[in-house]
């Protein structure tokens, strides 16, 4: 009886500490991950689709039918070869090969390297897709016969026959820090969000890429800390003002083994955001932006070597784009026929979608209105039909749409309210939805081309039920006015038994930054159960979207050109003066915490807002624009020569002198985006102004921050100084 007894206190005891949130809990069990199908790849027919699963500790490329809701077959399972391990994988349009991703190794944010093998699913053989010895290769694409896979391996562009495996090397010059052939360099990857520097032709005789000149870029250097001599990580970042890479865009014909150049005009200060093939036969078109980021022109070079092939390529404009402030780069580029295309713009005032006739030179407006496009998925021909995203309801919801082109009819899509984001098939017969809200994880949901649920793929019910013991609280959206009555969007945390007699600390989390959002009903990973923890200790969490955030048109989004900092900040303090105005917080208890453009925003209003914010948390700032990369800084900017005031009155360090409160200053040693320098000069500032502030740097940490335990011990660390500074009275 006595065993039972001490059992049962055992059990009890167990199960009340189980059901305690705590930042070991969050950031190193995996108690809280949901569940998502990775790695959907839709067949090229349309009909099936295939997924990673991992089942009794093996990984599997496993295939579905759409049309019957059921897996069809396992494709391959690692157990049939000693546990081979891969990360990733794609399949040849024909259905014949997948490529496997096996050892794969980040470089920068996108881009990575793998040793590539190639099974075949008719003769079930698995062999390395180059020789090993050779290194890494990159990029690796089977070209759209199926006859062949293209990659990048030291810079270089390499193709193989998949018939005899014989390895042709295209370029011969790449030479890291110098020249790049087929990928692109570390601002391109960066921000233009492109790191794949080559394009297969739509019958695969060609293959179109970037060549990148980094010699006269300057070079930055971090320091490894790895051995007794620390060793030293170089590589070529253009920083605002600076020399950008020289480029060139070359298209090489694989039947005549012959180099095009395109030409792309003297001008070689200018970006080449995206290149890509139109529907017209050997139709290259180019994206050509000049250095304000604020005129973007389509150039189309036609490659026809049967009419003439001594001929280079003949050059002309088919579409023009200018701004007052700038343009965002984007894939929402779709050549529907060989004369049209759709496009997205924010001409109107909101981002919409287009229909452009080149040939004709007309376009039609296919959408207008208050809202905006967030994304187009595609395009069928045989229902004239756009599927896209759109922001349509609210900010900050995500809808799934489709639009026919002849009635401009809109059709939604998606039926839940929050997020929602749609992998179709590729004949957009059916789409994969995966919905997720504030408080609640990924449902995942297989539907038909009307919206019709098929079936439920992943309801992430286990993780609910996980979260039902914790009693945590809602996540709960308004609004608050600013200073020139402009309605801020906003969320709200706060404890479920709220005394009203008592006062809370407030935590503001924000970014801020153009166009990001962070006012979203959406899931928001760990950093919601962290916010519950706070929540729970006493805190109230809230986010606000100042002006310059995303999804309520030009005018709110571009306020902040040329001025970044200013007008964020002012919001973010209006909003903190109204929050505290409310009977359940504590004034003189209002702390601010971000990370990247957070982080500056929160050094920002530490000082600016010295009397308002009592503490504030600054994970990777940027602490002067002048030490980040040109393509971003200058697009909302123009460089230092041109608005150089302005870059050094909404400098954290130029402000810190106005500090009144309480200041963490968190770094990776090794953050390529942005640099260890931020903080050092931040450093630099806060010791001259005889400030006390709290630093910790991570060594070897890139900007994410991650890696064993460190995610752990950062959020122990900013836990700890939220408790110290904030919760006590």
């Amino acid at each position: 009886m006595k065993i039972k007894i001490l059992t049962l206190i055992f059990c009890s005891f167990f199960s009340a500490v189980s059901s305690q949130l705590s930042n070991e809990l969050i950031w190193s069990t995996g108690t809280f991950y949901p569940k998502n199908i990775n790695g959907i790849n839709p067949s090229n027919d349309g009909d099936f689709y295939t997924s990673i699963e991992r089942n009794n500790g093996q990984t599997e490329i496993v295939k579905y039918s759409y049309k019957k809701n059921k897996k069809i077959a396992t494709l391959f399972s690692n157990s049939s070869f000693e546990n081979f391990s891969f990360s990733d994988y794609d399949v040849s349009k024909d259905g014949n090969w997948l490529l496997l991703f096996n050892s794969k190794e980040s470089i920068y944010r996108r881009s990575s390297k793998s040793y590539y093998y190639l099974y075949n699913l008719k003769e079930k053989t698995l062999k390395s897709l180059a020789d090993t010895s050779l290194g890494k290769q990159r990029l690796a694409t089977f070209s759209p016969d199926n006859s062949k896979i293209a990659y990048v391996r030291n810079n270089n562009l390499y193709y193989k026959n998949l018939d005899d495996f014989k390895e042709e090397k295209i370029t011969h010059n790449g030479s890291i820090n110098k020249i790049i052939n087929g990928a692109t360099d570390w601002v391109y990857e960066e921000e233009f969000s492109i790191h794949k520097g080559f394009f297969w032709s739509p019958d695969g005789s060609k293959i179109a890429y970037y060549v990148f000149n980094e010699e006269h870029v300057k070079q930055f250097e971090m320091e490894i800390y790895d051995n007794l001599y620390p060793s030293q990580y170089r590589f070529k970042y253009p920083k605002a003002g600076e020399q950008n890479s020289s480029l060139a865009i070359k298209v090489f014909d694989l039947d005549n083994i012959r180099t095009y150049n395109f030409d792309i005009g003297k001008e070689q200060d200018i970006y080449i955001p995206r290149i890509m093939w139109s529907k017209r036969e050997n139709e290259l078109i180019v994206f050509k932006m000049n250095r304000l980021q604020n005129k973007l022109e389509l150039l189309s070079g036609n490659i026809n070597n049967k009419v003439n092939p001594n001929s280079e390529i003949i050059v002309q404009n088919i579409y023009s784009e200018v701004s007052e402030t700038y343009i965002d780069i984007h894939d929402n580029t779709v050549f529907i026929n060989e004369n049209q295309f759709l496009w997205t713009s924010e001409k109107d005032g909101y981002n919409h979608l287009y229909l452009i006739d080149y040939k004709a030179k007309k376009e039609i407006q296919l959408t207008s209105g208050k809202w905006e496009v967030t994304k187009m998925y595609g395009y069928s021909a045989n229902e004239k039909t756009i599927f896209f995203q759109a922001a349509k309801k609210t900010p900050t919801d995500r809808e799934v749409y489709s639009l026919n082109i002849d009635s401009k009819k809109i059709q939604l899509l998606s039926n839940s309210s929050g997020t929602n984001d749609a992998s179709f098939s590729s004949n957009y017969n059916y789409f994969i939805n995966t919905h997720s809200d504030a408080n609640n994880p990924f449902i995942i949901t297989l539907n038909d081309n009307k919206g019709k649920l098929l079936k439920v793929l992943e309801d992430n019910k286990s993780l609910l039920n996980k979260m039902n013991d914790f009693d945590l609280v809602e996540k709960i959206f308004f609004s608050i006015p600013n200073d020139n009555n402009i309605d801020l969007n906003a969320w709200i945390m706060k404890p479920e038994l709220l005394d009203t007699n008592k006062k809370h600390p407030l935590l503001i989390y924000v970014y801020g930054g153009p166009g990001i959002n962070t006012v979203n009903n959406a899931w928001s990973w760990m950093n919601y159960f962290w916010f519950q923890y706070l929540v729970k200790q006493g805190f109230v969490v809230a986010s606000v979207d100042n002006r310059g955030t995303g999804y309520r048109g030009k005018e709110f989004k571009h306020a902040t050109y040329l001025q970044l900092g200013k007008l964020e900040t002012e919001d973010q303090i209006d909003a903190a003066i109204h929050m505290g105005k409310l009977n359940y917080i504590d004034k003189d208890r209002i702390g601010i915490f971000g990370w990247s453009y957070g982080g500056y925003m929160s050094s920002l209003c530490i000082s600016k807002g010295a009397d308002v914010f009592n503490s504030a948390i600054a994970v990777a700032p940027v602490t002067n624009w002048r030490y980040y990369d040109n393509i971003y800084t200058e697009r909302f900017m123009r460089t230092p020569k041109e608005n150089g005031d302005n870059y050094d009155i909404n400098s954290p360090i130029n402000h810190v002198r106005k500090i009144k409160g309480n200041y963490l200053l968190i770094h990776g040693t090794a953050d390529d985006n942005v640099h260890f320098q931020n903080s050092m000069e931040m450093v630099n500032s806060l010791v001259k102004e005889n400030k006390e502030f709290d630093f910790f740097a991570y060594p070897n940490k890139n900007h994410g921050i991650s890696g064993g335990y460190t995610r752990l011990h950062l959020y122990n660390k900013m836990t700890n100084f939220l408790f110290e500074n904030l919760l006590n009275d």
